[in-house]
């Protein structure tokens, strides 16, 4: 085998790789409960670093509040209705009025949330984290980031079976030497 041919194979295998790669990480995304989730969000902000960053996916499975300790990292809404969600470690559980509440703290904070967090605004807890796929993941949700990821490499496919339609006509209609 030729060197060209050698290096064809290897970026061949290396798109292969790198396709299985998103589509898995895709499907977990797309269908958190393929990975035993619930939901899936990507990171915005930093407060849970070194933990998990900024950029980050995480998968999150619905949990009873009776089953939350200290150490879990909970999901939840700050303000019902908002959908902007807040992951952060319980560093306490409290009973008061005979409702459950939890007390939270980014790790990289200082000091714990002032509020703490009512059952009912729980949406569960933090399985795992997927590193930087976030940031692809949020991009790939403008208008920039669907060209990309999609209409081009949708013209690229295109562009390479018109070509290999060409070289097949091109083939059949050489003579025989």
């Amino acid at each position: 085998m030729t060197m060209l041919g050698t290096t064809k194979r290897a970026l061949t295998v290396a798109l292969a790789v790198f396709l299985v790669a998103a589509a898995l990480v895709t499907a977990v995304v797309a269908v958190p409960q393929v990975a035993g989730g619930d939901d899936s969000f990507v990171v915005v902000s930093g407060s849970m670093s070194p933990t998990i960053e900024a950029g980050d996916i995480v998968v999150v499975d619905e949990a009873s509040p009776s089953d939350i300790e200290e150490g879990d990292i909970i999901t939840f809404d700050r303000t019902p209705g908002d959908d902007k969600r807040t992951m952060h470690r319980v560093v306490g559980v409290v009973s008061q009025n005979d409702r459950r509440y939890f007390r939270t703290k980014g790790d990289a904070n200082e000091e714990a949330d002032p509020q703490l967090v009512p059952a009912d605004a729980v949406i569960g807890t933090v399985q795992f984290s997927i590193p930087y796929v976030g940031w692809a993941y949020s991009f790939a949700s403008t208008d920039t980031g669907t060209l990309l990821f999609v209409a081009v490499p949708g013209v690229l496919l295109a562009a390479s079976e018109l070509w290999a339609l060409i070289a097949a006509a091109r083939a059949t209609n050489e003579p025989d030497r």
